[in-house]
Protein backbone atom coordinates (compact mmCIF):
# COMPACT_ATOMS: atom_id res chain seq x y z
CA UNK A 1 0.00 0.00 0.00
CA UNK A 2 1.27 3.47 -0.88
CA UNK A 3 2.06 5.55 2.21
CA UNK A 4 -0.60 8.27 2.66
CA UNK A 5 0.52 11.78 1.75
CA UNK A 6 -2.25 13.88 3.33
CA UNK A 7 -2.05 15.60 6.74
CA UNK A 8 -4.36 17.91 8.68
CA UNK A 9 -3.14 20.55 11.14
CA UNK A 10 -5.71 22.38 13.30
CA UNK A 11 -4.39 25.67 14.64
CA UNK A 12 -2.09 25.93 11.63
CA UNK A 13 -1.49 29.69 11.85
CA UNK A 14 -0.33 29.66 15.47
CA UNK A 15 3.39 29.54 16.19
CA UNK A 16 3.36 25.81 16.87
CA UNK A 17 0.92 24.95 14.09
CA UNK A 18 2.97 26.92 11.57
CA UNK A 19 6.13 25.07 12.58
CA UNK A 20 4.33 21.73 12.21
CA UNK A 21 2.85 22.68 8.82
CA UNK A 22 6.19 23.80 7.41
CA UNK A 23 7.93 20.63 8.52
CA UNK A 24 5.27 18.37 7.03
CA UNK A 25 5.31 20.09 3.64
CA UNK A 26 9.11 19.93 3.61
CA UNK A 27 8.62 16.17 3.77
CA UNK A 28 6.52 16.37 0.59
CA UNK A 29 3.19 15.92 2.38
CA UNK A 30 0.03 17.83 1.53
CA UNK A 31 -1.34 19.67 4.57
CA UNK A 32 -4.89 20.83 5.12
CA UNK A 33 -4.16 23.89 7.25
CA UNK A 34 -7.11 24.71 9.50
CA UNK A 35 -7.59 28.06 11.25
CA UNK A 36 -10.23 30.76 11.71
CA UNK A 37 -8.49 33.71 10.08
CA UNK A 38 -8.67 33.60 6.28
CA UNK A 39 -5.95 36.22 5.77
CA UNK A 40 -3.48 34.43 8.02
CA UNK A 41 -4.21 31.18 6.20
CA UNK A 42 -3.73 32.87 2.83
CA UNK A 43 -0.31 34.10 3.95
CA UNK A 44 0.70 30.64 5.17
CA UNK A 45 -0.58 28.87 2.06
CA UNK A 46 1.42 31.26 -0.15
CA UNK A 47 4.61 29.63 1.18
CA UNK A 48 4.02 26.27 -0.49
CA UNK A 49 1.53 24.81 -2.97
CA UNK A 50 1.21 21.72 -0.74
CA UNK A 51 -0.58 23.83 1.92
CA UNK A 52 -4.36 23.72 1.50
CA UNK A 53 -6.08 26.52 3.45
CA UNK A 54 -9.27 25.55 5.29
CA UNK A 55 -11.12 28.30 7.13
CA UNK A 56 -12.98 26.74 10.04
CA UNK A 57 -13.72 27.48 13.70
CA UNK A 58 -12.85 24.31 15.60
CA UNK A 59 -15.08 25.46 18.48
CA UNK A 60 -18.14 24.90 16.27
CA UNK A 61 -19.56 21.64 14.93
CA UNK A 62 -19.62 23.15 11.43
CA UNK A 63 -15.84 22.63 11.41
CA UNK A 64 -16.40 18.90 10.92
CA UNK A 65 -17.96 19.37 7.49
CA UNK A 66 -15.60 22.21 6.59
CA UNK A 67 -12.52 20.04 7.20
CA UNK A 68 -13.90 16.78 5.83
CA UNK A 69 -14.71 18.50 2.53
CA UNK A 70 -10.94 18.72 1.91
CA UNK A 71 -10.07 15.22 3.13
CA UNK A 72 -9.85 13.44 -0.21
CA UNK A 73 -7.30 10.72 0.58
CA UNK A 74 -6.07 8.50 3.43
CA UNK A 75 -4.57 10.45 6.33
CA UNK A 76 -0.88 10.22 7.19
CA UNK A 77 -1.18 12.46 10.25
CA UNK A 78 -3.89 14.59 11.87
CA UNK A 79 -2.63 17.14 14.38
CA UNK A 80 -4.61 19.19 16.89
CA UNK A 81 -2.52 22.22 17.85
CA UNK A 82 -5.16 24.82 18.70
CA UNK A 83 -4.31 27.04 21.66
CA UNK A 84 -6.30 27.84 24.78
CA UNK A 85 -7.55 31.45 24.98
CA UNK A 86 -8.47 31.60 28.69
CA UNK A 87 -6.35 31.99 31.81
CA UNK A 88 -6.55 32.72 35.52
CA UNK A 89 -6.90 30.98 38.88
CA UNK A 90 -10.06 29.33 40.19
CA UNK A 91 -10.59 32.53 42.18
CA UNK A 92 -10.48 34.87 39.19
CA UNK A 93 -11.63 32.91 36.15
CA UNK A 94 -15.21 33.14 35.01
CA UNK A 95 -16.74 29.66 35.42
CA UNK A 96 -18.08 29.85 31.88
CA UNK A 97 -14.55 30.24 30.56
CA UNK A 98 -13.77 26.69 31.68
CA UNK A 99 -16.54 25.54 29.35
CA UNK A 100 -15.09 27.70 26.56
CA UNK A 101 -11.70 26.06 27.00
CA UNK A 102 -13.17 22.57 27.10
CA UNK A 103 -15.22 23.25 23.98
CA UNK A 104 -12.12 24.33 22.04
CA UNK A 105 -9.58 21.72 23.13
CA UNK A 106 -11.75 18.72 24.05
CA UNK A 107 -14.73 19.31 21.79
CA UNK A 108 -12.38 20.51 19.05
CA UNK A 109 -10.33 17.34 19.30
CA UNK A 110 -13.46 15.26 18.78
CA UNK A 111 -14.48 17.47 15.84
CA UNK A 112 -11.13 16.84 14.18
CA UNK A 113 -11.56 13.11 14.76
CA UNK A 114 -15.03 13.14 13.20
CA UNK A 115 -13.72 15.08 10.20
CA UNK A 116 -10.92 12.62 9.40
CA UNK A 117 -11.97 9.24 10.80
CA UNK A 118 -13.34 8.03 7.46
CA UNK A 119 -9.82 8.31 6.01
CA UNK A 120 -7.81 6.98 8.96
CA UNK A 121 -5.99 3.83 7.90
CA UNK A 122 -3.43 1.48 9.47
CA UNK A 123 -0.32 3.57 10.05
CA UNK A 124 -2.22 6.87 10.40
CA UNK A 125 -1.14 9.09 13.29
CA UNK A 126 -3.62 11.08 15.40
CA UNK A 127 -1.71 13.68 17.43
CA UNK A 128 -2.82 16.20 20.05
CA UNK A 129 -0.85 18.96 21.75
CA UNK A 130 -1.70 19.27 25.45
CA UNK A 131 0.22 21.27 28.03
CA UNK A 132 2.13 19.71 30.92
CA UNK A 133 -0.06 21.77 33.27
CA UNK A 134 -2.62 19.00 32.78
CA UNK A 135 -0.35 16.90 35.00
CA UNK A 136 1.12 19.52 37.32
CA UNK A 137 -0.98 22.70 37.38
CA UNK A 138 0.01 25.73 39.38
CA UNK A 139 -2.34 27.91 41.45
CA UNK A 140 -3.05 30.20 38.48
CA UNK A 141 -3.75 27.46 35.96
CA UNK A 142 -7.44 26.68 36.35
CA UNK A 143 -8.21 26.48 32.63
CA UNK A 144 -5.02 24.92 31.18
CA UNK A 145 -4.72 22.53 34.11
CA UNK A 146 -8.31 21.32 33.96
CA UNK A 147 -8.77 21.30 30.18
CA UNK A 148 -5.43 19.66 29.36
CA UNK A 149 -6.11 16.96 31.94
CA UNK A 150 -9.29 16.22 30.00
CA UNK A 151 -7.30 16.10 26.75
CA UNK A 152 -4.93 13.50 28.23
CA UNK A 153 -7.91 11.43 29.33
CA UNK A 154 -9.61 11.66 25.93
CA UNK A 155 -6.45 10.69 24.07
CA UNK A 156 -6.11 7.60 26.26
CA UNK A 157 -9.64 6.68 25.30
CA UNK A 158 -8.80 7.15 21.61
CA UNK A 159 -5.70 4.98 21.97
CA UNK A 160 -7.91 2.12 23.16
CA UNK A 161 -10.52 2.81 20.47
CA UNK A 162 -8.22 3.14 17.46
CA UNK A 163 -5.11 1.14 18.40
CA UNK A 164 -6.71 -2.19 17.43
CA UNK A 165 -7.29 -0.69 13.95
CA UNK A 166 -3.59 0.07 13.53
CA UNK A 167 -4.13 3.81 13.98
CA UNK A 168 -1.78 5.23 16.58
CA UNK A 169 -2.42 8.15 18.93
CA UNK A 170 0.21 10.45 20.44
CA UNK A 171 0.05 13.39 22.84
CA UNK A 172 2.79 16.02 22.81
CA UNK A 173 2.94 17.74 26.19
CA UNK A 174 5.22 20.78 26.13
CA UNK A 175 5.82 22.99 29.10
CA UNK A 176 6.20 26.72 28.42
CA UNK A 177 7.66 27.29 24.94
CA UNK A 178 9.23 30.55 23.80
CA UNK A 179 6.49 31.73 21.42
CA UNK A 180 4.83 35.10 20.73
CA UNK A 181 1.81 33.81 22.66
CA UNK A 182 3.87 33.16 25.80
CA UNK A 183 5.60 36.53 25.45
CA UNK A 184 2.19 38.18 25.37
CA UNK A 185 1.21 36.35 28.57
CA UNK A 186 4.44 37.51 30.22
CA UNK A 187 3.83 41.11 29.14
CA UNK A 188 0.27 40.95 30.51
CA UNK A 189 1.47 39.54 33.83
CA UNK A 190 4.13 42.26 34.07
CA UNK A 191 1.52 44.94 33.42
CA UNK A 192 -0.90 43.45 35.95
CA UNK A 193 1.64 42.83 38.72
CA UNK A 194 4.26 45.52 38.13
CA UNK A 195 7.00 42.89 38.03
CA UNK A 196 9.98 43.16 35.73
CA UNK A 197 9.79 41.16 32.48
CA UNK A 198 13.18 39.52 33.07
CA UNK A 199 12.07 38.40 36.53
CA UNK A 200 9.02 36.66 35.07
CA UNK A 201 11.08 35.00 32.33
CA UNK A 202 13.57 33.78 34.93
CA UNK A 203 10.70 32.17 36.84
CA UNK A 204 9.83 30.14 33.73
CA UNK A 205 13.44 29.15 33.14
CA UNK A 206 13.99 28.21 36.79
CA UNK A 207 11.26 25.57 36.57
CA UNK A 208 13.23 23.59 33.98
CA UNK A 209 16.12 21.33 34.89
CA UNK A 210 17.88 22.34 31.65
CA UNK A 211 17.64 26.00 32.60
CA UNK A 212 15.96 26.97 29.32
CA UNK A 213 12.61 26.72 27.60
CA UNK A 214 12.05 24.22 24.78
CA UNK A 215 11.98 25.66 21.27
CA UNK A 216 9.51 25.41 18.41
CA UNK A 217 12.22 23.66 16.41
CA UNK A 218 12.44 20.93 19.04
CA UNK A 219 8.66 20.48 19.07
CA UNK A 220 8.69 20.24 15.29
CA UNK A 221 11.37 17.55 15.48
CA UNK A 222 9.18 15.51 17.84
CA UNK A 223 6.25 15.72 15.44
CA UNK A 224 8.39 14.81 12.44
CA UNK A 225 9.79 11.82 14.33
CA UNK A 226 6.25 10.44 14.65
CA UNK A 227 6.08 10.04 10.87
CA UNK A 228 8.56 7.16 11.03
CA UNK A 229 7.05 3.65 10.87
CA UNK A 230 8.98 2.76 14.04
CA UNK A 231 7.04 5.45 15.94
CA UNK A 232 4.06 3.11 16.11
CA UNK A 233 5.70 1.72 19.27
CA UNK A 234 4.90 5.11 20.88
CA UNK A 235 1.15 4.49 20.46
CA UNK A 236 -0.79 5.96 23.37
CA UNK A 237 2.28 7.78 24.64
CA UNK A 238 2.61 11.22 26.17
CA UNK A 239 5.76 12.92 24.88
CA UNK A 240 6.91 15.47 27.43
CA UNK A 241 8.83 18.25 25.70
CA UNK A 242 9.30 20.51 28.69
CA UNK A 243 13.07 20.72 29.29
CA UNK A 244 12.57 19.01 32.63
CA UNK A 245 9.62 21.06 33.93
CA UNK A 246 7.47 18.15 35.01
CA UNK A 247 8.72 16.29 38.06
CA UNK A 248 5.78 14.05 39.01
CA UNK A 249 5.30 10.46 37.87
CA UNK A 250 2.57 9.72 35.36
Amino acid sequence: MTCPKLCVVVGATGAMGTEFTRRLVRRGLRVIAVARNAEDLKTLAAENSLIIPCVADISEDSAIEAISAYVDAPIRMAVFAAGLPVRGSADTISPGELAVGANIKVGGLVRLLHAVRGQLVPGSRFVAVAGSLGFEPGPLDAAPGTVNAAVFNLMRQLSALYGPKGITTHTIAPGPVDTPRLRKFVETEAAETGRDLDTIWERYRAKTTLGRLPTLDELGWILEMLLAPEASVLHGSVLNVDAGTRHGVQ
